[in-house]
């Protein structure tokens, strides 16, 4: 009885701290006339309001849609709570939440009569609704915080990772470095991106999101003298975020760029 009163206390305190550590991201809302995004924002550790600070945007999956500001920290959060990374890499980190029936990135995706899917993206044309207010979001906290201009980086999974490409796309100048997971583009629009360091992941087998759309970037990007890496795990799913997220060399590479 002891044991097990002891083994329910450490599970109760592994979830509390689980939750105050989620926490930490502010909860936070982006409001334009009648359009609402909410976000959540991590400050950085020790914050001075003085001082500048690197930015990270990071974009979810289709996944973690919706409004109640919190399934878009499932993936990716954790790894900017750690302690050794929050004294070692202080940043503002930003976790915006697409709505329900939109995307980050224009695109259409299709299944053929084999049951594989495939997207078709856009050169350009018009934002979605999410990436108008995304960019606007981003530009107005970059207008209110001590932002340094040189550490605004982004990164993304799934349909985040095809946000990244996007984002990068329409903001050629901005972003330093940019990690898109499992993701994918147009490959007519590397030479916009081109200014942009890239660390590109995917699965060799990802049911989902077929890896050529990352082999068709990383081609195009090498093409045009970008750049970037890329990390292919041969025998992994659609979920190559986490592997992703387990390298360790990601947030060393990403605040190397300034």
């Amino acid at each position: 009885m002891k044991n097990l009163i002891i083994l329910l206390f450490v599970c109760a305190s592994f979830f509390q701290l689980t939750a105050q550590d989620l926490s930490l991201y502010e909860k936070k809302m982006f409001i334009v006339k009648k359009d609402t995004l909410p976000y959540r924002l991590l400050l950085p550790k020790n914050y001075d309001p003085n001082k500048s600070y690197p930015l990270i945007l990071m974009l979810h999956g289709a996944g973690e849609r919706g409004n109640d500001n919190e399934k878009q920290l499932v993936h990716g959060s954790k790894l900017f709570l750690d302690e050794k990374n929050r004294d070692q890499y202080p940043a503002f980190v930003l976790f915006p939440q697409c709505p329900e029936n939109d995307y980050w990135s224009n695109v259409s995706a299709k299944t053929s009569a084999d049951g594989k899917r495939t997207f078709e993206f856009q050169n350009g044309g018009s934002p979605t609704k999410a990436m108008v207010l995304v960019q606007a979001m981003l530009k107005e906290f970059i207008k209110t915080h001590k932002i340094n201009a040189d550490q605004i980086y982004v990164g993304g999974l799934s349909m985040g990772g095809m946000g990244t490409f996007e984002i990068v796309n329409r903001n050629p100048a901005l972003f330093a470095a940019a990690f898109p997971i499992c993701g994918g583009a147009n490959p007519e629009i590397a030479t916009n991106l081109k200014p942009t360091d890239w660390w590109v992941f995917h699965g060799g087998s990802d049911s989902v999101v077929p890896v050529e759309f990352s082999q068709n970037m990383v081609a195009a990007l090498n093409r045009v003298g970008a750049k970037v890496r890329f990390s292919y795990y041969p025998d992994v799913d659609h979920n190559s975020w986490d592997n992703a997220f387990a390298e360790p060399q990601l947030l060393p590479w990403l605040f190397s760029h300034k």
